[in-house]
């Protein structure tokens, strides 16, 4: 017994355009690409410092915690 041959599955986006996309990414990433300055991970350039996105929600973290103690001090 063969297989039934499985029709190809249509496509919402023609190929040329998804082509088109992936080349258009690719070097984004590799030239953005890092290390994070705190872990070692590897991340992109978003802002001045290479984070990645743990150690930067761990710096949003903290300068939150800041600002909230500092009205508890006064």
């Amino acid at each position: 017994m063969k297989r039934k041959v499985q029709p190809k599955p249509e496509t919402l986006v023609p190929p040329e355009i998804l082509e088109q996309a992936e080349r258009a990414l690719s070097p984004d990433r590799l030239a953005k690409a890092a290390k994070c300055s705190v872990c070692g991970a590897d991340t992109t350039v978003l802002a001045d410092e290479p984070l990645c996105w743990v150690c930067r929600r761990l710096k949003i973290s903290a300068w939150r915690e800041t600002e909230q103690q500092a009205p508890a001090q006064e």
